[in-house]
């Protein structure tokens, strides 16, 4: 089953001032995939952020993924 960003990615005014972070916690998103970005797997990633589930990190590259397809209409 494909995961879905929205099942784990929350954003709202009052934690970390709206950026996307992973819901339950104070982790941003944009370090997720910072991680992901320097070449770290997912279980190093998990070593460092043990609190992390291989779905969440999932929900990271799917979130990254609707962005990079969203268009603006000219």
């Amino acid at each position: 089953m494909p995961i879905t960003w929205k099942n784990h990615i929350s954003s709202t005014a009052d934690i970390l001032h709206g950026k996307p972070c992973l819901k339950g916690t104070r982790i941003p998103v944009s370090l997720i995939l910072g991680y992901l970005a320097a070449g770290y797997s997912i279980q190093q990633i998990i070593e460092e952020l043990p609190d992390l589930t291989a779905d969440q990190i999932a929900a990271c590259l799917d979130y990254a993924r609707d962005l990079a397809e969203f268009e603006i209409a000219a």
